[in-house]
């Protein structure tokens, strides 16, 4: 591939505003200078042709020490995880704020290079003129009150993606827990609270994320929402039956409204053994991407990596890796209308759909 330009991709979620968060005083460093760390950076990101994605704020957990031995349990399935206790509205919204405020500093600090953008036509701008585009994501929407005032707020910061939940229960809903095998069954859907937020997003053209919601929840988005679907970091159950993963039925509930899922890259999800070892070919990657493709169609399959946010595959290791990925897809076969589609047009097509610009 010497010579050639890097295909554009654009990914479906990214943590990277988490490591900002976690290390304030380096964020220089992290992002501009790019310390070789994690998967992301400004200069790595250019390097690899990362053309735009969803940049999520999400709210850690308290007790960083009871997750220690998670990592040992997730690579010897099966696996049961207890789910993290709820955060309050308060402290979420304190951790939403300063990762809002990053994301801003982000495109202040690139000198263009990297522009918070709020349209598709934004979006399409950047890559005309050789810069990244950010969308601001909320991966559980525990910084939101049950009236969605906040929701109005962080949509005049820029918010254009939200997740109900992640895997804690917030006042909206109820996410999966982190169990292989699994499926997305276990336990109760949306609230009240929960049936107002898909609303206010919907009034708002805020994108709807049912990546983390279980199987009841996953209805409940359906049944009262009047936008697409949307799966941003999900793979396919039938190919790796954890509970993060979507089942057939919910496949074909998101194809019959427009909708479109993006591949994670987390290894979990797509060893079909459920390990969360590294040490892996592509090969998993590439037998949910030919499920997807099956159950979803060309115009409604992308990719959402969770750089930042979990264990990769080794082949791809950081975002460095995108370019071996796309071209493992041109050895499996797919020819360069579709790979520009999974890479680039089928996620403008679906926020077109979405936010209506």
């Amino acid at each position: 591939m010497t010579g050639h330009r890097p295909t554009p991709v654009f990914d479906g979620h990214n943590d990277l505003l988490l490591r900002l968060f976690s290390a304030p005083e380096r964020r220089d460093e992290i992002w501009l200078r790019g310390d070789g760390k994690g998967h992301l950076d400004l200069p790595r990101m250019q390097a690899a042709g990362f053309g735009g994605g969803m940049f999520a704020i999400y709210v850690p957990s308290s007790g960083g020490a009871a997750s220690a031995g998670l990592d040992a349990m997730m690579d010897a399935p099966p696996y049961d995880l207890p789910l993290p206790d709820p955060v309050p509205q308060h402290t979420a919204l304190h951790v939403a704020h300063r990762m809002a405020d990053d994301l801003h500093w982000m495109a202040q600090a690139s000198g263009g290079a990297f522009r918070l953008c709020h349209t598709v036509a934004e979006i399409e701008a950047a890559r005309q003129e050789g810069a990244i585009a950010g969308v601001m994501h909320m991966e559980g929407a525990e910084a939101i009150d049950p009236g969605c005032e906040m929701l109005h707020r962080f949509h005049g910061l820029g918010l254009r993606s939200l997740g109900p939940v992640w895997s804690r229960p917030t006042i909206f809903g109820h996410g999966v827990p982190f169990r292989f095998p699994g499926d997305p069954d276990t336990g109760p859907g949306l609230t009240e609270a929960g049936a107002r937020l898909v609303r206010a997003c919907n009034a708002l053209g805020i994108l709807i994320d049912v990546s983390h919601l279980n199987a009841k929840g996953f209805d409940d988005v359906a049944r009262l929402s009047d936008a697409p679907l949307v799966a941003t970091h999900s793979n396919a159950w039938s190919v790796t039956p954890s509970t993060r993963n979507l089942t057939d039925r919910q496949l074909a509930m998101i194809r019959d409204t427009g909708g479109m899922v993006g591949i994670n890259f987390a290894t979990v999800f797509l060893r079909e053994d459920g390990r969360k070892s590294p040490d892996m070919t592509l090969d998993p990657l590439l037998r949910h991407l030919d499920h997807l493709l099956t159950h979803l169609g060309p115009d409604h399959v992308g990719f959402g990596s969770d750089f930042d946010g979990a264990t990769i595959p080794a082949p791809i290791g950081d975002v460095t890796g995108l370019p071996v990925l796309v071209q493992a897809l041109r050895d499996h076969g797919i020819d360069k209308a579709l790979l520009q589609k999974l890479a680039w047009g089928n996620w403008m097509a679906v926020l077109r759909r979405t936010w209506g610009a």
